[in-house]
């Protein structure tokens, strides 16, 4: 728990005190966001504000990673379980790292062309497809090789599951390897685009991104203490444990980047300083797609996430209206913007959405719970 807690402290006063100085830089380097001419027109005053502001939040943290992994070198050798980097940290990093950087090539361009299109459709799809394709080998296709004192195997779970999960994997749900690659593609496509879609009021998706990655802190610590590869634990055979790889790096990395995000919020609240951008947007939903296959709750993101979810069906909705019918279920879509249309301030749109963010992850979180009273028992 000492390791999660200075991860979070870290990655909070990283981003706090890191983000005036992305402010000051991007503002010197006139990397201001372009704003849509079609868009609602109260956000023309917010043409210049700085963008990219996700590059903050996403080196705190690594930073605040290798910070927690320095806490746990202070442990005794009774209480540590992994001190050395592993490969779920590989591919959760490298997951919010690379697809920052799909956003970042994107809002670069956009400030470049001084202008709201940056990278393409296309561009920005397939290089969604390739960082999720080439983690999601890595989290199917290398296997831990823990060992207890003895010497003897104890876990040799990949980070990935190659069956469906919900609050824990389905087994009659099997789709093998390849499937399970295809699977999480399509979880990093559908994560990185509701996150960004969520990313058009001051402070909305870094607040919501707060409250998903808090719940997978709280998923993967529960799991980390219900451990199946922990003996101490496990010699009791009464006792329901999960079946997953390193979730205390787990825990690790959704704290510190929820500590990021808060300390990012602090100055990207209405009135925003800085945006997050795509390379914000980008970087969080792919690590939340990272964190519902390694604590095997894929299908359960649908609620931790139902925020995102309802923002992208708004403009699923509001597509398939248009062109089958000639109009619109929306005044204007993504459904942030619809109530902006109607009148709303964008504070009251804000809030009420996070209300309905926390809702989602109340939800989730008293799912998993309560599936494991019920096997407990």
């Amino acid at each position: 728990m000492r390791a999660v807690i200075v991860a979070i402290g870290v990655a909070f006063l990283v981003s706090l005190f890191g983000t005036p100085i992305a402010i000051r830089v991007f503002t010197r380097l006139k990397a201001g966001q372009p704003i849509r001419t079609d868009g609602p027109q109260m956000h023309q005053g917010k043409k210049g504000t700085p963008t990219m502001g996700g590059v903050v939040f996403i080196l705190a943290t690594v930073i605040a990673y290798v910070a927690g992994h320095l806490a746990l070198t202070t442990l005794p050798d009774a209480q540590i379980a992994q001190v050395e980097p592993t490969i779920t940290a590989l591919v959760l990093l490298g997951l919010m790292v690379f697809c920052g950087a799909v956003g970042f090539i994107d809002d670069f361009l956009k400030v470049r062309k001084r202008h709201s299109g940056g990278l393409s459709a296309r561009g920005k799809l397939l290089g969604q497809i390739l960082v999720g394709a080439v983690f999601g080998v890595i989290a199917l296709y290398f296997p831990s090789t823990m060992t207890d004192a003895s010497g003897a195997v104890t876990n040799t779970e990949t980070v990935g599951s190659t069956t469906l999960s919900f609050i824990r994997d389905i087994p009659a749900l099997d789709v093998t390897k390849i499937g399970a690659v295809i699977i999480f593609i399509f979880v990093v496509m559908a994560a990185t685009n509701g996150v960004n879609l969520t990313d058009g009021l001051d402070g909305l998706a870094t607040g919501a991104s707060v409250m998903v990655l808090g719940a997978y802190a709280v998923i993967a610590f529960w799991q980390y203490r219900h451990w199946c590869a922990d003996p101490a634990y496990t010699a009791n055979p009464n006792n329901y444990c999960y079946t997953v790889r390193d979730p205390l790096e787990i825990a690790l990395i959704a704290g510190a980047a929820a500590g990021a995000c808060v300390g990012f919020l602090w100055w990207n609240t209405s009135p925003a300083r800085i945006f997050m951008g795509d390379t914000g947007a980008l970087g969080l939903g792919g690590l939340i797609a990272g964190m519902a296959m390694s604590t095997r709750t894929i299908l359960l993101l649908l609620i931790i996430g139902g925020l995102f979810v309802i923002i992208t069906m708004s403009v699923v909705i509001q597509i398939i209206s248009f062109k089958t019918t000639g109009k619109r279920v929306f005044r204007m879509s993504p459904l942030q913007h619809h109530f902006e249309l109607a009148g709303w301030s964008e504070v009251n749109i804000v809030v009420r959405f996070w209300i309905i963010a926390g809702i989602g992850v109340a939800i989730a979180l008293g799912l998993f719970y309560s599936d494991f009273l019920a096997n407990m028992g």
